[in-house]
Formats: structure tokens, sequence, C-alpha cells
């Protein structure tokens, strides 16, 4: 017998995938510890491995109750929206730390530097050469994103599917254009301060670029299978939100690591 909601809210069914993400997230760090100290990567595949098929398992749950059952009301929405926004919150003073770190090393060096920034025999990246490239890049793909998101609400279906494409396209060139650059780094991680902020600040910005053309890739095959609709839409609103930051964090990385830090 079907029983009826009398309410707007979503009460969660019970999901094994919790605790198969947890799991996976201990295999991974088990796994890691394991490549440190005997140089194996068998359980840390493990864990990769775990972790992946309980995402792909979750998330086609949750995209079932949105998009098929209808559980994702308005009510529902507006606290999917706040969840979105706090996280981007969090994701803003994890960053905060990464420039606390350098400003307070930068604007008052240490003798141990040299007194200087950047420091004694650190010679910095040209920020008028690839790094400006990445921020034209990334600029153009937070148009197309906009481009995408206004073409949904417009019922542009083959506009909104093609700026996604190209969005996701960026994303990858920039990605590639950093690694090249870590190649070609005349420092390392291990080069004083310099190298250690600069590479946890960039590569963790990095990871956060994987991570959203993964989300808007997602958002894309949900696209062309036509999950999205002018009025419901949110996981690409939040794909497109979580962009936006990656956007403009990397304006700040530009202006203070590349351009004023050199």
């Amino acid at each position: 017998m079907m029983i009826l909601n009398h309410h707007p809210f979503h009460l969660v069914s019970p999901s094994p995938w919790p605790l198969t993400s947890s799991l996976g997230a201990f295999l991974l760090t088990s796994g890691l510890v394991k490549w440190f100290h005997y140089y194996t990567l068998d359980l840390f595949f493990l864990g990769i491995l775990s972790i992946i098929l309980s995402m792909i398992q979750w998330w086609r749950d949750i995209v079932r109750e949105g998009t098929f059952q209808g559980l994702h009301t308005s009510v529902v929405q507006i606290g999917l929206q706040w969840g979105m926004i706090l996280f981007i919150v969090s994701e803003v003073l994890f960053f905060f730390s990464f420039f606390w770190a350098f400003f307070h090393s930068s604007l008052s060096p240490s003798i141990e530097l040299g007194g200087v920034w950047p420091p004694v025999g650190i010679q910095p990246f040209n920020p008028f050469n690839i790094p400006l490239l990445n921020t034209a890049i990334l600029l153009g793909s937070g148009a197309t994103v906009t481009w995408a998101h206004h073409s949904l609400l417009c019922k542009e279906h083959t506009e909104a599917v093609n700026s996604l494409s190209i969005t996701i396209l960026l994303g990858v060139y920039f990605t590639s254009l950093q690694a090249f650059e870590y190649i070609e780094a005349p420092f390392s991680i291990a080069d004083s301060v310099y190298g250690s902020t600069f590479f946890v600040a960039t590569g963790f910005h990095g990871l956060h670029v994987l991570i959203g053309s993964t989300f808007l890739f997602v958002c894309l095959l949900r696209m062309m299978s036509a999950h999205f609709s002018p009025t419901h839409h949110f996981g690409f609103e939040a794909a497109a939100w979580y962009w936006h930051f990656v956007d403009v964090v990397w304006l700040f990385l530009y202006i203070s690591i590349y351009w004023w830090g050199n």
C-alpha cells in the first residue's frame, strides 16, 4: 500500500552508500599509509574503486529521487541550495588559510628567507605567460557556464549542451596547462615556504578544477538525457555555483601569488 506524504519534506530512505563510502575512505587512508611505508598501491586503488562505485550508486539514487520520483519539492530545493551555499563558504575558509600562510611569509620574510620575497634562490613564474593564459581560460569558462544556464532557462537545449561542453573542455585545457607548468617549474614544494605555499594553494585549486569538471560532466550527461527543466535543475545550478567559486579563487591566486608575490 502506498503511503502519501502530507508534508513537502523529503525523508530519506535507508541507504547503504554512506557506509560503503566510509569503508572506501578508510581503505583509501590506510592505503596511503601502506604506500608510504611499503611502496605498494593495491589497498590505495581498492579504496579509490570503493569510493567511485559508492559515488556512482549514491548519485544514481539521488537523481532518481529528484528527477523521476518528484521528491525534491520546492522546500527541499531551498534546503539543498543552503547546503551548497554553506559548503562553498567552508571552501572559502579552507583557501583563506592558504592565503594567510602566503601573506604571513611574504609581507614579513624571515632571516632564513634572506629577508626578501621571493626567497633567495627562488625563480618565480612569469605571471604573463601560462598563468595569464589560464586566467583567460577560466574567465571564459565562467562565461560559457553562464551561457549554458541562460540557455537552459530559455529552453534552448542544443545551446545549453554545446556551451556546457565548451566549459568542460576549457576546464580540461586549464588542467593540462597547470600540469605542464608544474613539470617545468624551476622550484619544488620543498624549496622553502615559497614552494610549499605555492604548490599547496595552486594544487588544491587544481584539485577543485578536476572536481568541478567532473561535476559539470555529470550535469552534461544528465542534460543530454533531458533530466533538467527551466524550473527544476538544481544539480546543474550547484555545479555552476561551484565553478564560479573556482574562477574567483583563481583570480585571487593569480593576483596575489603569481603577480603581486613575484
